[in-house]
This record gives structure tokens, sequence and C-alpha cells, in this order.
């Protein structure tokens, strides 16, 4: 995959990231992003195949992809489809809704908070604002909201989906703010990418799988896992958005390869892999950057997946208002939470985007490995460790 180096091409992805990353989504009310997905796929449908397995994950794939990983080990490039969002427990006539909130958000974000339900369609939306929170609630905390209109009510039921209410998404010195870039805006770059890989038929075992739920403990990777979904043998790259610290892992200092979370280090050989591709990538586009890190303020779908016995790694976007989050920080020592618009920085994704194709590329190019280069250097000094040396 070449750079993203046009004006046209850049202009297509943004649009693409925010389109995406505006779609309203939930931990299994993910139907939105899904028919997207389902959409970009049948306009290229002769060469690809959309299936969805028992657990409604997403998996994109060549039509001859079962052949390819005959001779060798498929590539799955992931994503998850959900961001934290309300789902409508109960809607009064009075115009007051109970609902309960599938995602981590620190309590202090929500009393007062202004957010948009929407109608089981998708359709419209329709205002409200929190005036209680429950936070013990199980297994979700609850909110109770009213709506600015109680003759809403009558167009609103039990399951329909409700978010932070934010101003359209736009792109702004560089930086797309957007209602959620976690995991959506990895959505959109595995799409973009895969749209290049699948056109090549040399990389016919590359795959990309959309899970669900990941927001309330990887539930749709657990049962990608468990039910075999994906093979023993495969190599997974996960994609993430993991929140930004401006001195380690700054926003718009390139994509992360991401070598471990709060919970685990990722498969080494893979990771190590990964790093290294995108070290000859940027030797041969010195223009590209990217960045090595731990990230270990959250868990990644990488780990869920390596507790499995699979062979995982991931890329991610340096972000900023995590979860939704502005200074989550002040938040937790006591000051009053304000939420805002997830944001990225729009040369981040395009670097993710050349990099998951330069991965696709490389992974099983020819090398020595990490073990080639500690055989060389025993084969040059070994003899210095014998007791014969004199």
């Amino acid at each position: 995959m070449k750079k993203i180096s046009n004006k046209k091409d850049a202009a297509a992805a943004e649009k693409a990231l925010l389109e995406v990353t505006s779609l309203p989504t939930a931990a299994a009310h993910e139907d939105a992003v899904i028919k997207y997905v389902a959409d970009w796929a049948g306009s290229r449908s002769a060469r690809l195949i959309l299936e969805r397995d028992r657990c409604g994950n997403l998996v994109l794939t060549r039509k001859d992809f079962k052949k390819a990983c005959r001779g060798k080990a498929p590539l799955y490039i992931t994503a998850h489809l959900d961001h934290p969002a309300f789902i409508v427990r109960s809607v009064k006539s009075s115009g007051d809704a109970e609902l309960e909130f599938r995602g981590g958000v620190h309590d202090a974000y929500f009393k007062g908070a202004v957010i948009e339900i929407f109608d089981a369609e998708l359709a419209r939306s329709f205002t409200a604002r929190i005036i209680a929170l429950d936070a013990k609630a199980k297994p979700f905390k609850t909110v109770h909201a009213r709506l600015s209109r109680p003759a809403d009510a009558a167009l609103i039921k039990a399951g329909c989906l409700g978010r932070w209410k934010f101003p359209r998404s736009s792109v702004r010195g560089g930086l797309a703010y957007t209602n959620g870039c976690d995991d959506l805006a990895c959505v959109a770059a595995a799409l973009l990418a895969f749209d290049k890989i699948s056109s090549d038929k040399k990389l016919a075992h590359v795959a990309v799988l959309f899970t669900r739920a990941e927001e309330i403990g990887f539930v749709g990777a657990i049962g990608a896992a468990r039910g075999g979904t994906v093979p023993k043998n495969a190599r997974l790259v996960c994609l993430e958005c993991s929140r930004s610290f401006p001195h380690d892992s700054p926003i718009g200092a390139g994509p992360i390869v991401r070598v471990g979370d709060r919970m685990s280090v990722f498969t080494p050989e893979l990771t190590n892999i990964v790093s290294n591709i995108a070290a000859g990538y940027q030797k041969e586009n010195p223009a590209f950057k990217f960045q090595r890190k731990l990230m270990p303020g959250g868990v990644c779908e990488a780990s869920a997946f390596s507790f499995y016995g699979l062979r995982s790694t991931c890329v991610c976007l340096p972000l900023g208002n995590y979860h939704n989050m502005q200074d989550p920080d002040a938040a937790l020592a006591g000051k009053k939470g304000k939420v805002g618009q997830e944001f990225i920085a729009v040369a981040d994704f395009l670097g993710m985007i050349e990099l998951l194709g330069a991965v696709a590329r490389g992974l099983d190019a020819p090398g020595e490995g990490m073990r080639g280069r500690m055989e060389k250097i025993w084969a040059q000094h070994g003899a210095l460790l014998s007791r014969d040396e004199k």
C-alpha cells in the first residue's frame, strides 16, 4: 500500500473517519455501524465476503481466503464496533427516562450532563438532561434523564440508544473531533486499509474481524476466541484508541505499536515484527511517524485474545478525551467532570492505514528474524565464553 500523499485520497479518508465515528453505537447495540460495514462490503461483493459468527461479530475476507490460508497463517486486523453509551430501560409519559450506561466513565461526568436519545430506527434523536445517577446499580450504572420535550417520550421505548450530545463532528487544526473515536476510528482505518490490501491477490490470507461489546469486557472477542471464529494459527493485529499522555504518547506523533496494556504484554515476537516493519517503512518514507509504547492506561482486546493462546499485538491511536472524559485525573480528584468530543490527529489516522498496508505486505516476508540475529552474534562471539579460549 502506497503512502497516502495526494489530497483526494486524504480527503476521502477524512470523510470516512467522520462518517463512521459519528454513528450511534453501544455494546450489543452496534446496528448502525454493522449496517455501514455491510453496505461497504456489499459495494465490493465481487471480491469480498462478509460473514457473522455466532456472537454477531463481523468477518470480512476475500472470496479466496480459505484457499490462501492453506499455505499461509491468516492475519486478522481487528477493531471493535461499540463505544460507551446509554440504553433506555424505561420511559414515562412525563418525559422521564431510566437508562443504563454500558462502558467505563467516571461518576463525576454524569450529573447534569446533556444527552441525546435516539428512536428505535436511529432516525431521530431527542435531547435530555441527566438528573440522577445510581452508580452502584448492577450490572450497569443507571441514570434518570428528563427529556426537554415530554411529548418526545412517545417516540422512545426500552432498548433505544442514547449518547452524550455534542456538536457536529469536524476537523479543526488537523484534529478530528467526534462522538466516538474509540473504536470507530479504527473501524474506518481497517476498512480503508483493507480496501487496498484485498485488491492484492498475494494478500488473500488477510482478513478483518470486527467485534462487538468490547466496552463491557471484550465479550465479542471472547466469543470469537472460544467459538473458533479465529483459527489457532492466526496472527491478530488489534486496533485501538488509547488515552494519550502528552509527554509519553503525544497526539500527532504517529500511530503506536502497543507492546502491552495494564493487564498483559502482548505476543513479543509478533509485536517485534510489526515494530520492525514500521521502522523499515519509516526508513523508506521519512515523513511517516510511529511510536512504540506500553500504554498501560487501559486493557486491549489483544490481551483477551492472548489469554486464549492466540498470537496478538496492537496498533493504537493516541486519543484525547478518552471515553469522552475531559481531564479525567481532575475528575478523580473530586472536581466536576465535563464530557467532550473525543479527538485524534488525522495524520495519525492516515499513518495507521499506511502501517496496516505495510504490515500485511511485510509480515511474511523472508528474513532471519530476531532468533537469526542472535545466532549470528553467537557465531561471531560465542567462542569468547569457551573454556578453551586462551
